[in-house]
């Protein structure tokens, strides 16, 4: 959006007195909430540490994965990675039907790893931490196309792709572009180029991490 677009306020053009319609660029996967939970989709992760959250029928398998992949994270990555991993398995636990309940545990654990980390480019040496696709497979003893295979059918079930930010790491938000991007009155902006008043509005409808203006960003 140009410049020309937004009135002397910085507000888009066709933006009246009225509270603007604010809107998320994407529909967000993952961030469903009950009526009346009135915490924001970017507000930290639940650790699901706690199996009251997980399905009886699929419990067990929840925690036989997550335990591979707490061993991984252990060994080559860090808390922040376990805890989206943590989340990304107990969504999947909870689809009806759960695809966990199908195929063994550490392929299960090593496609969610990867996916996790394709999303938030892992491999990418410059990230710390970093390591590269057949780390994760030599982990779990598996094939490197059976590990990619069940990756993609993990990011295809959860709409994960590269800088999603559902899925983006906690400390790298800030700097994700497609967090930012918000839908006013129809017209896509940079929410971090709006006055402080729009900020506060999108981020109290949960389409943002944080208040950009305010300086502050959620602890990794």
């Amino acid at each position: 959006m140009h410049l020309a677009d937004q009135d002397d306020r910085g507000f888009p053009s066709n933006v009246t007195d009225d509270q603007p319609q604010v809107t998320a660029y994407r529909r967000t996967v993952g961030t469903r909430r009950l009526i009346g939970d009135n915490r924001p989709p970017f507000a930290p992760a639940v650790t699901m540490s706690s199996l009251e959250r997980i399905p009886g029928a699929i419990a067990e398998k929840f925690s036989a994965i997550t335990a591979l992949t707490d061993a991984f994270c252990e060994q080559h990555l860090n808390d922040e990675y376990r805890v989206l991993i943590h989340r990304v398995v107990g969504t999947l636990a909870r689809k009806r039907p759960s695809p966990l309940l199908k195929g063994k545990e550490a392929v299960w654990a090593a496609g969610a790893v990867h996916a996790v980390g394709r999303a938030n480019f892992l491999d990418d040496p410059s990230q710390v931490p970093h390591c590269k696709p057949k780390t994760i497979y030599e982990f779990f003893d598996i094939a490197e196309s059976t590990g990619q295979n069940k990756s993609k059918q993990i990011r295809d079930a959860l709409g994960m792709g590269l800088m999603s930010p559902d899925w983006t790491l906690p400390s790298r938000l800030a700097d994700n572009p497609l967090v930012w991007m918000v839908q006013i009155n129809g017209l896509m902006i940079d929410i971090r180029r709006s006055p402080p008043e729009l900020q506060r509005l999108a981020y109290e409808k949960g389409l943002i991490p944080f208040i950009p203006a305010e300086g502050s960003s959620p602890d990794p």
